[in-house]
């Protein structure tokens, strides 16, 4: 075992931090020294950038990575972009491997007539905006009535909550004040989420789906055709408790009495998308297959809509000279180490979350993809690298003389008082800071 590991992690979100953190705490009989790369001027990826506002509870995973962050062992390196101001070969020179955990952030693709069309979106596009993402705009088109949402996971409902729910009930969250300003203008009265399968085989969970149901002036939509369940339903109802508690909610909102609500939420199942022309979605409604999955009937159906959000997953992004899969979009791999279009290790190169496997799996998940690729790692030693200039001055020097403007962990306290400064004041958890620029120059004020 070498005297000392100088590792670089690319993605300062909950796979690259639990990473780090792993590696720490599984080999503390030799020195471990970790810079952790992040593209936006603030940690925390999907967490700060891809949960609702109206999360809290999910976003008290921060505090678990407030703790490994601020344990003194990992240096942060904010606003920097792997490809333009690192390279690979900068990190070769540097660090004895590098481990990828850039997750997904761009939308599936959906094949099908009119999805090009100015008024279709991509939910993570349209999450990045909600959740005040610094490098998507910040207007967004609210001008449709009655909006489709396709999907059915909890990305697919959190874009139908945020597109439901009055603005003014946001007020108490870190929503953006921009953000709280389009919802507010928004004239929706109807969201309509549109499923291929049916209501025993929906991806979202039981906590997104009661979050629905409690939304204030919204009327919750079901159809009863669609709960004449097969025996594949019965029996997942019967076996997965998971399943179990999803019917009930959603049998309860069967009984429930509708049209006093200014707004309406519509859940529709066994709906298969065909196309889109800017003014009307239309379906094929499906039907059980007897085999656990979905046929169609050849039956269309067609709702008016004036705006269609596709929420049908995330898809990674390539990176520059490392292996990249463009039908997963994923960082092709074993278990976590890298490897090339011949099926060959790539030396010094690891993955882990999104990026690796793909968007599948909670949060949390990804502490035990990490554990994963940290055992490679450990047991890849002969492969590693062996850097020029280890010293940890070195990469230092390396961003200066390119005039890199990054933040470190300083400079991230300091934005998060900021933003937390600046909620106070509106009796709110905060408010985000959503130019770059302005978040770099609070982060760095002396």
């Amino acid at each position: 075992m070498t005297d000392k590991l100088r590792l670089a992690v690319v993605g300062a979100g909950p796979a690259g931090i639990y990473a780090s953190d792993i590696l720490l705490k599984a080999e503390k009989h030799f020195d471990v020294s970790i810079d952790l790369f992040e593209q936006l001027p603030a940690p925390y990826g999907l967490v700060r950038y891809g949960v609702a506002p109206d999360h809290p509870r999910i976003k008290g995973i921060i505090t678990a990575l407030r703790d490994v962050l601020d344990s003194g062992d990992i240096r942060l390196f904010g606003n920097v972009y792997f490809g333009r101001d690192i390279t690979l070969a900068d990190l070769k020179k540097h660090y004895n491997a590098v481990i990828f955990s850039t997750g997904a952030i761009r939308d599936a693709a959906l094949d099908i007539p009119g999805i090009d069309l100015p008024t279709s979106y991509g939910a993570a596009d349209f999450v990045s905006w909600y959740d005040g993402h610094p490098d998507f705009p910040r207007e967004w088109p609210l001008e449709a009535e009655s909006v489709a949402v396709i999907g059915n996971g909890n990305v697919a409902l959190d874009v139908a909550r945020i597109l439901a729910k009055h603005a003014d009930d946001l007020l108490p969250t870190e929503i953006p004040a921009n953000v709280y300003d389009g919802l507010k203008a928004s004239p929706v009265t109807d969201v309509h989420v549109f499923g291929r399968r049916g209501p025993a085989q929906v991806k979202f969970s039981p906590l997104e789906l009661r979050e629905l149901g409690e939304l204030r002036d919204v009327d919750m939509i079901v159809y009863d055709e669609d709960f004449d369940y097969d025996e594949a339903s019965r029996t997942a109802i019967e076996t997965n408790k998971q399943v179990l508690v999803i019917d009930r909610v959603l049998q309860q909102w069967r009984t429930r009495e509708t049209g006093a609500a200014s707004r309406r939420l519509h859940l529709h199942f066994y709906a298969n998308p065909v196309s889109y022309d800017g003014e009307t979605f239309t379906y094929e409604r499906t039907e059980p297959d007897a085999e656990g999955g979905v046929r169609g009937t050849g039956e269309l159906r067609t709702v008016p809509v004036q705006a269609l959000y596709r929420a049908v997953g995330y898809f990674g992004s390539p990176l520059d000279g490392i292996p990249f899969d463009e039908k997963r979009g994923v960082i092709p791999n074993r278990e976590g180490q890298v490897i090339d279009d011949n099926d060959e290790p790539v030396h010094g190169v690891y993955a882990t979350g999104w990026i690796k496997r793909g968007p599948v799996g909670l949060i949390g998940h990804t502490k035990s993809d990490a554990m994963e690729t940290i055992k490679h790692l450990m047991n890849g030693q002969a492969s590693w690298w062996t850097p020029e200039h280890p010293e940890e001055s070195a990469i230092v020097e390396l961003l200066e003389s390119r005039g890199v403007e990054y933040t470190n962990l300083d400079g991230w306290h300091n934005l998060d008082q900021h933003e937390i400064g600046l909620g106070a004041s509106h009796e709110r958890a905060r408010i985000k800071v959503v130019d770059r620029d302005e978040m770099v120059a609070v982060s760095n004020k002396k």
